[in-house]
């Protein structure tokens, strides 16, 4: 009864405004519960927790993992403004680099280049990531967000908004009626090979204070229906000032082939 009440008073309200003016009203509810100019002004972030792989719903792989993130600015016109570094097992014996260069995959052999729709994956998926928009998107030409209005959602009542660019990308947000918080997007890529429409949902729970940021320690993706990525982090901290070398290749490392 009590979510059927805020439902109702979230369309009572939604009467007095245009769809596009509740869109950016609920972002601009969401960024402030993240954090506001603390989330906004996020120099780069560590997780540090379990990181488990599926296929076809199954679980295939789990690893301890550390996940580097820092922001780059000035932001450059078609790359992304950030750069990753993902550690695996408990003395990170290898790890996925992504930066405007390019991705590798590191061991002790040496690093690999990864394949191009292994790097233009997470590009699709790192620029239609939510927090990512939120952090580095808003302020870009032909953005437009637009209240899709409410309803409940696993049993949370949430507030919908369709997220759109100027080349008409869409990021459909889900926040939490009342703690504003992120707690679903989904959005659309195509197969490089196929062209087949992807669906890419990823869901947030368990948001905790880090340093003046609510971030979510769970993340879990799934795609086309099936689960495909979970990541339980046991601490999460930011700006941390890490060094730009931690995303380069190590001078000197052995340069391997790209995989057939």
């Amino acid at each position: 009864m009590k979510v059927l009440l805020l439902l109702a008073t979230s369309m009572s309200l939604l009467s007095a405004e245009t769809g596009q003016e509740r869109g950016k009203r609920l972002i601009d509810e969401a960024i402030a519960a993240l954090g506001g100019d603390t989330f906004l002004q996020m120099k780069d972030r560590v997780e540090d927790g379990r990181a488990y792989s599926f296929y076809r719903d199954e679980l295939s792989g789990l690893s301890r993992a550390k996940i580097y993130t820092q922001y780059v600015t000035p932001a450059e016109k078609g790359k992304l403004a950030v750069r990753e570094r993902q550690s695996f097992g408990r003395d990170e014996y290898s790890s996925v680099l992504f930066n405007r260069e390019g991705g590798w995959e590191i061991t002790y052999r040496g690093a690999r280049p990864l394949r191009n729709e292994q790097i233009e994956r997470y590009r699709d998926s790192t620029r239609n990531n939510i927090f990512y928009i939120f952090r580095t998107r808003l302020k870009e030409p032909g953005m437009i967000f637009d209240s899709r209005g409410a309803e409940v959602w696993e049993n949370q009542p949430v507030e919908n908004i369709d997220i759109t660019d100027s080349e008409n990308h869409v990021v459909s947000l889900s926040i939490h009626h009342s703690t504003k918080l992120p707690v679903r997007q989904v959005f659309y890529r195509r197969d490089p090979e196929t062209r087949e429409r992807i669906e890419e949902v990823t869901i947030y729970s368990k948001y905790r204070d880090v340093g003046g940021v609510q971030w979510p320690y769970t993340i879990q993706r799934i795609r086309n229906g099936e689960k495909v990525y979970s990541m339980f982090s046991e601490s999460v901290t930011i700006n941390q000032n890490l060094p730009d070398t931690l995303f380069m290749l190590p001078s000197g490392i052995k340069k391997l082939p790209p995989k057939r």
